[in-house]
């Protein structure tokens, strides 16, 4: 699911291919900008902001892309078959003479100009891979509404950018409350904590390529029975001497375990917690599938 560092990657691989170099083709397949063509223009640059992507272009020009759920961008040689989908799914190519990028599924596409990017990334909160990430504005913002549950609050790109449905539920994990909290209700000192920890966890994977949140180990008490009193046997009894009180059994400590799995919550519905054992839930908030663990994380739920 593309969320900021995997828009961050793609248009890492865009930059590579494109910038600097002169368009022999663009094809852009939407009605509004069927005519447009960008061919003999240097592409300058590409990059991204908060979930959504600039290719700038000679002349004073950009094409702004989002790939929101499932669209994609897909890089090519000449002579390499395309395989990110059918073709009635690509909605541009922009080709020069070493590589071809084709975008699919794209749900936005448009073409404007440069000096109007504002139109397109202008209500986005501060970017957490950008240059100008700023977390107090960032808290002042998910701030503003005390009232509105944390995880549509971590959804709002007017609020942090780059956070998509996957970080929205491993970060209420690892801060220990449900999605469902409203963000006034998150206990002292846990709101600027979590807006830290979004920063560190999509700058490690930024480029990984497979996101990670979980650590390498986890402190589990293991299953079974409580360990044995650890004094030393008692003489047996006698019908003179009754056998003495027992001792009460030690709780189980808990032991290293590791960790195999690459996420804590997302996608691991009714499977045992990594730490506590309990069933991973899953329900919608807001229409997206939402993951928690209600041994972990306390709060409201539906």
């Amino acid at each position: 699911m593309p969320e900021g560092d995997t828009v961050l990657q793609t248009a890492t691989r865009l930059h590579e291919a494109l910038a600097g170099q002169v368009l022999t083709r663009s094809d852009l397949r939407v009605p509004r900008f069927a005519t447009a063509d960008l061919s003999g223009r240097t592409v300058l640059d590409v990059t991204a902001r908060g979930k959504h992507l600039l290719t700038r272009i000679e002349g004073g020009l950009t094409l702004h892309s989002h790939l929101r759920m499932d669209g994609a961008w897909r890089v090519y040689a000449p002579d390499e078959r395309w395989r990110g989908g059918p073709g009635h799914q690509i909605r541009a190519i922009l080709a020069n003479a070493e590589h071809t990028a084709v975008g699919y599924r794209l749900p936005v596409l448009e073409l404007l100009r440069t000096s109007e990017e504002d139109r397109a990334v202008g209500h986005l909160g501060p970017d957490l891979l950008g240059h100008d990430w700023d977390p107090g504005r960032a808290l002042d913002r998910l701030l503003a509404a005390p009232e509105r549950p944390l995880g549509e609050a971590l959804l709002d790109q007017r609020n942090l950018a780059g956070i998509g449905n996957v970080y929205k539920c491993e970060l209420c994990f690892l801060a220990r409350v449900t999605p469902w909290l409203p963000v006034g209700a998150l206990p002292d000192g846990a709101l600027p904590r979590l807006v830290t920890l979004a920063e560190r966890l999509l700058n490690a994977n930024r480029d990984r390529p497979t996101r990670t949140t979980t650590i390498t180990s986890e402190l589990r008490t293991p299953p079974g029975p409580p360990s044995p009193p650890s004094a030393t046997a008692a003489p047996s009894a006698t019908a003179a001497t009754p056998a003495p009180a027992r001792a009460p059994a030690r709780p189980r400590a808990p032991q290293p375990v590791r960790v195999q799995e690459r996420l804590y919550v997302y996608g691991r519905a009714r499977r045992p917690c990594l730490r506590c054992g309990t069933p991973i839930r899953l329900a919608d908030q807001d229409d997206r599938p939402t993951y928690w663990c209600p041994g972990c994380q306390s709060g409201p739920t539906p």
